[in-house]
Protein backbone atom coordinates (compact mmCIF):
# COMPACT_ATOMS: atom_id res chain seq x y z
CA UNK A 1 0.00 0.00 0.00
CA UNK A 2 1.25 3.51 -0.45
CA UNK A 3 1.50 5.65 2.26
CA UNK A 4 0.43 9.07 0.58
CA UNK A 5 -3.27 10.25 -0.18
CA UNK A 6 -3.54 12.01 -3.36
CA UNK A 7 -7.20 10.74 -3.76
CA UNK A 8 -10.41 11.69 -2.87
CA UNK A 9 -14.19 10.53 -3.41
CA UNK A 10 -16.80 11.92 -3.58
CA UNK A 11 -20.30 10.22 -3.40
CA UNK A 12 -22.70 13.18 -5.05
CA UNK A 13 -25.24 10.67 -6.19
CA UNK A 14 -27.87 11.60 -3.91
CA UNK A 15 -31.26 12.64 -4.31
CA UNK A 16 -31.28 15.44 -1.88
CA UNK A 17 -35.43 15.19 -0.89
CA UNK A 18 -34.75 17.54 2.01
CA UNK A 19 -34.42 20.70 -0.38
CA UNK A 20 -36.88 19.64 -2.87
CA UNK A 21 -38.00 21.68 -5.05
CA UNK A 22 -34.94 22.69 -6.14
CA UNK A 23 -33.05 19.62 -6.30
CA UNK A 24 -35.61 17.90 -8.78
CA UNK A 25 -33.03 18.85 -11.30
CA UNK A 26 -30.05 20.94 -9.92
CA UNK A 27 -28.08 18.82 -7.56
CA UNK A 28 -27.89 20.02 -3.62
CA UNK A 29 -23.85 19.56 -4.32
CA UNK A 30 -24.56 22.91 -6.66
CA UNK A 31 -26.22 25.33 -4.07
CA UNK A 32 -24.40 28.44 -3.50
CA UNK A 33 -22.85 29.42 -0.46
CA UNK A 34 -22.76 33.13 -1.10
CA UNK A 35 -20.91 32.85 -4.66
CA UNK A 36 -19.04 28.83 -5.03
CA UNK A 37 -21.16 25.89 -4.82
CA UNK A 38 -21.07 23.48 -1.33
CA UNK A 39 -18.94 20.68 -4.19
CA UNK A 40 -16.08 23.49 -4.47
CA UNK A 41 -15.73 24.30 -1.10
CA UNK A 42 -15.44 20.48 -0.56
CA UNK A 43 -12.62 20.31 -4.07
CA UNK A 44 -10.52 22.99 -2.56
CA UNK A 45 -10.05 21.17 0.77
CA UNK A 46 -9.13 18.55 -0.60
CA UNK A 47 -6.81 20.20 -2.46
CA UNK A 48 -5.35 22.04 0.39
CA UNK A 49 -4.31 18.71 1.88
CA UNK A 50 -2.43 17.72 -1.43
CA UNK A 51 -4.95 15.79 -2.97
CA UNK A 52 -4.38 15.99 -6.54
CA UNK A 53 -7.31 13.23 -8.09
CA UNK A 54 -10.77 14.08 -7.46
CA UNK A 55 -13.52 11.02 -8.24
CA UNK A 56 -17.19 11.95 -8.19
CA UNK A 57 -19.84 9.10 -7.69
CA UNK A 58 -22.63 10.74 -9.59
CA UNK A 59 -26.21 9.67 -10.69
CA UNK A 60 -28.50 10.81 -12.52
CA UNK A 61 -29.21 14.90 -12.71
CA UNK A 62 -25.75 15.44 -12.51
CA UNK A 63 -23.90 16.67 -14.74
CA UNK A 64 -24.04 20.21 -13.93
CA UNK A 65 -21.74 18.75 -11.36
CA UNK A 66 -19.27 17.81 -14.46
CA UNK A 67 -19.69 21.08 -15.83
CA UNK A 68 -18.59 22.73 -13.29
CA UNK A 69 -15.32 21.34 -13.40
CA UNK A 70 -15.09 21.71 -17.49
CA UNK A 71 -13.21 24.38 -19.06
CA UNK A 72 -15.49 26.77 -20.26
CA UNK A 73 -13.62 28.09 -23.02
CA UNK A 74 -16.52 30.46 -24.43
CA UNK A 75 -16.79 32.32 -20.86
CA UNK A 76 -13.12 32.75 -20.51
CA UNK A 77 -12.97 34.18 -24.20
CA UNK A 78 -15.75 36.46 -23.33
CA UNK A 79 -13.95 37.40 -19.99
CA UNK A 80 -10.65 37.68 -21.56
CA UNK A 81 -12.04 40.32 -24.50
CA UNK A 82 -13.63 42.14 -21.49
CA UNK A 83 -10.64 42.94 -19.43
CA UNK A 84 -12.35 41.12 -16.59
CA UNK A 85 -9.41 39.64 -15.28
CA UNK A 86 -10.10 39.34 -11.58
CA UNK A 87 -13.29 36.62 -12.65
CA UNK A 88 -11.27 35.15 -15.09
CA UNK A 89 -8.41 34.16 -12.36
CA UNK A 90 -11.13 32.99 -10.37
CA UNK A 91 -12.33 30.85 -12.93
CA UNK A 92 -9.15 29.54 -13.58
CA UNK A 93 -8.80 28.67 -9.94
CA UNK A 94 -11.82 26.20 -10.13
CA UNK A 95 -9.24 23.89 -11.87
CA UNK A 96 -5.95 23.69 -11.17
CA UNK A 97 -3.63 22.65 -13.63
CA UNK A 98 -2.56 19.90 -11.43
CA UNK A 99 -5.59 18.64 -10.87
CA UNK A 100 -7.71 15.41 -12.44
CA UNK A 101 -11.09 14.86 -12.56
CA UNK A 102 -12.92 11.69 -12.42
CA UNK A 103 -16.50 11.03 -13.16
CA UNK A 104 -17.92 7.33 -12.05
CA UNK A 105 -22.17 6.81 -12.51
CA UNK A 106 -23.67 4.96 -9.99
CA UNK A 107 -26.62 3.93 -11.81
CA UNK A 108 -28.38 2.95 -8.11
CA UNK A 109 -28.41 4.96 -4.95
CA UNK A 110 -27.87 2.03 -2.63
CA UNK A 111 -26.11 3.81 -0.14
CA UNK A 112 -22.79 5.56 0.76
CA UNK A 113 -20.95 2.36 1.45
CA UNK A 114 -21.98 1.27 -2.22
CA UNK A 115 -21.42 5.03 -3.38
CA UNK A 116 -17.53 4.26 -2.17
CA UNK A 117 -17.19 0.85 -3.78
CA UNK A 118 -17.85 2.17 -6.76
CA UNK A 119 -14.45 4.07 -6.77
CA UNK A 120 -12.86 0.84 -6.20
CA UNK A 121 -11.17 0.41 -9.61
CA UNK A 122 -10.14 3.96 -9.60
CA UNK A 123 -8.42 4.10 -5.99
CA UNK A 124 -6.63 0.33 -6.43
CA UNK A 125 -4.27 -0.31 -3.46
CA UNK A 126 -3.88 3.39 -2.07
CA UNK A 127 -5.21 5.08 0.59
CA UNK A 128 -8.02 7.40 -0.26
CA UNK A 129 -10.07 10.55 1.46
CA UNK A 130 -13.76 10.26 1.42
CA UNK A 131 -15.78 13.92 1.65
CA UNK A 132 -19.46 14.57 1.92
CA UNK A 133 -19.86 18.36 0.52
CA UNK A 134 -23.08 18.29 2.74
CA UNK A 135 -20.44 19.08 5.77
CA UNK A 136 -18.98 22.39 5.05
CA UNK A 137 -16.38 23.05 7.50
CA UNK A 138 -15.08 26.54 7.84
CA UNK A 139 -11.26 25.77 9.22
CA UNK A 140 -9.24 28.85 9.41
CA UNK A 141 -5.94 28.16 8.45
CA UNK A 142 -5.34 23.99 8.53
CA UNK A 143 -8.82 22.36 6.49
CA UNK A 144 -10.10 19.82 8.29
CA UNK A 145 -8.49 17.16 5.91
CA UNK A 146 -5.03 18.68 6.05
CA UNK A 147 -5.55 17.94 9.80
CA UNK A 148 -6.50 14.51 8.94
CA UNK A 149 -3.50 13.44 6.46
CA UNK A 150 -0.84 14.93 8.70
CA UNK A 151 -2.46 12.18 11.29
CA UNK A 152 -2.64 9.43 8.68
CA UNK A 153 0.87 10.34 7.59
CA UNK A 154 1.87 9.38 10.95
CA UNK A 155 -0.27 6.72 11.92
CA UNK A 156 -0.69 4.77 8.58
CA UNK A 157 -4.50 3.66 9.11
CA UNK A 158 -7.79 4.75 8.17
CA UNK A 159 -8.98 7.61 10.24
CA UNK A 160 -13.00 9.04 10.45
CA UNK A 161 -13.59 12.47 10.95
CA UNK A 162 -15.72 12.57 14.41
CA UNK A 163 -17.47 15.78 16.20
CA UNK A 164 -19.52 15.86 19.90
CA UNK A 165 -23.27 16.64 19.48
CA UNK A 166 -25.62 17.19 22.25
CA UNK A 167 -27.16 13.74 23.39
CA UNK A 168 -30.52 13.97 21.77
CA UNK A 169 -29.34 14.33 18.52
CA UNK A 170 -27.95 11.13 18.67
CA UNK A 171 -29.93 8.82 16.00
CA UNK A 172 -28.89 11.94 12.91
CA UNK A 173 -25.78 10.39 12.86
CA UNK A 174 -23.04 7.43 13.18
CA UNK A 175 -21.93 7.52 16.63
CA UNK A 176 -18.57 5.99 17.76
CA UNK A 177 -17.62 4.69 21.45
CA UNK A 178 -13.29 5.47 21.55
CA UNK A 179 -10.61 4.81 23.82
CA UNK A 180 -9.44 8.16 24.49
CA UNK A 181 -5.95 9.05 24.41
CA UNK A 182 -6.63 12.70 25.28
CA UNK A 183 -5.07 14.35 21.90
CA UNK A 184 -7.65 14.59 19.32
CA UNK A 185 -7.17 11.32 18.02
CA UNK A 186 -8.42 8.26 19.72
CA UNK A 187 -8.40 4.52 18.75
CA UNK A 188 -12.18 3.33 17.74
CA UNK A 189 -13.62 1.00 19.46
CA UNK A 190 -17.30 0.84 18.26
CA UNK A 191 -19.67 2.33 15.74
CA UNK A 192 -23.14 1.60 15.47
CA UNK A 193 -25.62 3.83 12.99
CA UNK A 194 -27.78 6.53 13.95
CA UNK A 195 -28.68 4.99 17.16
CA UNK A 196 -31.47 6.48 19.82
CA UNK A 197 -30.33 8.63 22.20
CA UNK A 198 -29.98 5.88 25.63
CA UNK A 199 -28.47 3.03 23.04
CA UNK A 200 -25.46 6.12 21.80
CA UNK A 201 -22.00 4.42 23.69
CA UNK A 202 -21.24 8.24 23.72
CA UNK A 203 -22.12 11.40 21.48
CA UNK A 204 -19.25 11.90 19.04
CA UNK A 205 -20.34 11.64 16.06
CA UNK A 206 -19.13 10.84 12.38
CA UNK A 207 -19.39 13.68 10.30
CA UNK A 208 -18.00 13.55 6.15
CA UNK A 209 -14.87 13.49 6.21
CA UNK A 210 -12.82 10.07 6.43
CA UNK A 211 -9.68 8.57 5.02
CA UNK A 212 -9.09 4.60 4.69
CA UNK A 213 -6.48 2.23 3.27
CA UNK A 214 -7.46 0.15 0.92
CA UNK A 215 -8.86 -2.66 2.88
CA UNK A 216 -12.37 -1.23 3.41
CA UNK A 217 -13.47 -2.09 -0.07
CA UNK A 218 -13.20 -5.96 1.03
CA UNK A 219 -15.31 -5.40 3.91
CA UNK A 220 -17.80 -3.32 1.53
CA UNK A 221 -18.26 -5.90 -1.12
CA UNK A 222 -20.08 -8.34 1.54
CA UNK A 223 -22.26 -5.87 2.96
CA UNK A 224 -25.68 -6.41 2.74
CA UNK A 225 -28.47 -3.75 2.87
CA UNK A 226 -28.29 -1.96 6.66
CA UNK A 227 -30.04 0.98 8.25
CA UNK A 228 -32.70 2.16 6.24
CA UNK A 229 -32.22 -0.22 3.82
CA UNK A 230 -29.33 1.12 1.95
CA UNK A 231 -25.38 -0.90 1.88
CA UNK A 232 -23.80 1.43 4.68
CA UNK A 233 -20.23 2.87 4.98
CA UNK A 234 -20.78 2.63 9.14
CA UNK A 235 -20.98 -1.12 9.10
CA UNK A 236 -18.12 -1.54 6.40
CA UNK A 237 -15.62 0.39 9.18
CA UNK A 238 -17.62 -1.56 11.81
CA UNK A 239 -16.18 -4.94 9.80
CA UNK A 240 -12.61 -2.99 9.28
CA UNK A 241 -12.14 -2.94 13.45
CA UNK A 242 -12.07 -6.11 13.41
CA UNK A 243 -9.22 -6.30 11.09
CA UNK A 244 -6.94 -3.61 12.04
CA UNK A 245 -6.79 -0.39 14.18
CA UNK A 246 -9.70 2.58 12.93
CA UNK A 247 -8.68 6.17 14.53
CA UNK A 248 -10.91 8.70 15.20
CA UNK A 249 -10.40 12.39 14.86
CA UNK A 250 -12.00 15.29 16.53
CA UNK A 251 -11.04 18.14 14.52
CA UNK A 252 -10.37 21.94 14.90
CA UNK A 253 -13.20 23.86 12.94
CA UNK A 254 -16.41 24.79 12.64
CA UNK A 255 -18.62 22.26 10.62
CA UNK A 256 -22.29 23.40 9.13
CA UNK A 257 -24.72 20.79 8.28
CA UNK A 258 -25.63 21.94 4.58
CA UNK A 259 -27.59 18.95 4.41
CA UNK A 260 -29.96 20.97 6.12
CA UNK A 261 -32.28 23.83 5.33
CA UNK A 262 -31.33 25.49 8.78
CA UNK A 263 -27.63 24.60 8.61
CA UNK A 264 -27.40 25.81 5.21
CA UNK A 265 -28.77 29.34 5.84
CA UNK A 266 -26.56 29.80 8.72
CA UNK A 267 -23.67 28.69 6.62
CA UNK A 268 -24.97 31.73 4.48
CA UNK A 269 -24.95 33.88 6.96
CA UNK A 270 -22.24 32.56 8.12
CA UNK A 271 -20.07 33.20 5.32
CA UNK A 272 -21.55 36.05 3.81
CA UNK A 273 -20.45 38.16 6.68
CA UNK A 274 -16.98 37.10 6.61
CA UNK A 275 -17.05 37.48 2.28
CA UNK A 276 -14.65 40.63 1.93
CA UNK A 277 -17.00 41.85 -0.92
CA UNK A 278 -20.13 41.86 0.99
CA UNK A 279 -19.43 41.59 5.01
CA UNK A 280 -19.62 45.55 5.33
CA UNK A 281 -22.85 45.82 3.63
CA UNK A 282 -24.66 42.35 4.81
CA UNK A 283 -24.05 43.41 8.54
CA UNK A 284 -25.33 47.23 7.77
CA UNK A 285 -28.77 45.46 6.78
CA UNK A 286 -28.90 42.51 9.49
CA UNK A 287 -28.24 45.38 11.91
CA UNK A 288 -31.03 47.65 10.39
CA UNK A 289 -34.18 45.09 9.21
Amino acid sequence: MKNKITKAVFPVAGLGTRFLPVTKASPKEMLPIVDKPLIQYAVEEAVAAGIDTMIFITGRNKRSIEDHFDKAYELERELTDKGKAADLEQLKGILPDHVSYVFIRQAEALGLGHAVQCAAPIIGDEPFAVILPDDLIADGSRGCLKQMVEQFGQQQKSIIGVERVAPEETSSYGIVEVNDAGTGLSILEHIIEKPNPEDAPSNLAVVGRYLFTPAIFEKLSGLGAGAGGEIQLTDGIAKLLADEPVYAYEFEGKRYDCGSKLGFLIATVEYGLAHPELKVAFEDFLKHR
